[in-house]
């Protein structure tokens, strides 16, 4: 059995922890209200773009372009993995580098040159170690998210793919669906699936406060929408596309950072609880040594009197 001295030490040392996780908790708690604010008011902006690129594609004959375009054999792939720059946030990290490492081994296996663009720290440094260096260092987006950022690996994502260097491009990350509740998402960027403009997992978020959720894109699409195009639907679509595309960046480095915050706050809210817990089972187990310490020490003034 441990001693007195020892279980106080005990005592202290969980005190001291708990202060460090309650500290984190409020402070990711703060964080992730402001995250959830910005992707917030963000869902319903793509989700009404979305639309309108939905509805100018199903009215629009003969639009072509080179993003639409699926290559015939998948020989090379770019990968956009998104994670934190740091820990403490549960099974965050290692979720999308687990997916990550999943998605690259499946295209080794059909022969396939894997390029990994890394975001966060953790990814860049879980990617390093497997030997996909990334060609950028993204790690301040995951900490400071910018459209500035996001918008310079689109317009890379996107020349690499029209110039031929890339077959294929996906996005992996983990999607906010919920403070308990981060999936890790995987979805095709390039070439764009039209399906994917409807079903994407960023358009089921909707959160207490924001404003209520614009018309899905296929009901948008499928809409009575009155809308004067000039010149013509397929310089429209030319524009928006890539706009698109840019902002699908955004949007997903918005959604991993309110995920990122969320999983924080539970694992902090986690070992809050879990150290009081201990802290009640060590403070019971010091009463109880303590109260045996001075039963013992009045038996033996008792029995000193008695001699």
């Amino acid at each position: 059995m441990a001693s007195l001295k020892e279980i106080k030490g005990r005592i202290a040392s969980v005190n001291s922890t708990l202060k460090v996780t309650s500290a984190m908790k409020m402070v990711a708690s703060a964080k992730l209200h402001k995250a959830q604010a910005a992707i917030g008011n963000m869902v319903p902006y793509e989700e009404k773009l979305h639309g309108i690129l939905l509805h100018l594609l199903s009215g629009a004959s003969g639009v072509e372009s080179d993003f639409l375009k699926s290559r015939d054999e998948v020989k090379r792939v770019a990968i956009v993995a998104f994670a934190s720059n740091s820990s403490l946030c549960g099974a965050f990290n290692s979720n999308a580098v687990k997916e990550t490492l999943s998605v690259i081994e499946a295209y080794r296996k059909a022969g396939a040159e894997v390029t990994v663009y890394s975001v966060g720290r953790r990814m860049a440094d879980a990617m390093r170690r497997a030997g996909y260096q990334s060609p950028s260092d993204y790690t301040s987006l995951s900490a400071r998210p910018s459209y500035g950022g996001a918008a310079a690996i689109g317009r890379e994502l996107m020349d690499g793919y029209v110039s031929g260097r890339f077959d294929k491009v996906e996005i992996i990350w983990n999607h906010y669906k919920s403070n308990s509740s981060q999936p890790t998402v995987r979805e095709t960027y390039l070439p764009l699936q039209l399906d994917s403009v409807t079903k994407s997992e960023i358009g089921t978020i909707h959160l207490a406060g924001a404003a209520a959720p614009a018309a899905s894109p296929a009901a948008e699409a499928s809409g009575n929408s009155d809308y004067i195009i000039e010149p013509d639907s397929a310089s429209m679509v030319e524009r928006l596309l890539p706009t698109s595309l840019l902002l699908k960046v955004y949007t997903v480095l918005l959604d991993s950072a309110a995920a990122e915050h969320a999983a924080r706050t539970v694992a902090m809210q986690a070992a809050t609880d879990n150290g009081n817990d201990l802290l009640s089972d060590l403070t019971l187990e010091y009463n109880e040594g303590r109260q045996a310490k001075i039963t013992n020490e009045i038996l033996d003034l008792e029995g000193g009197s008695q001699e």
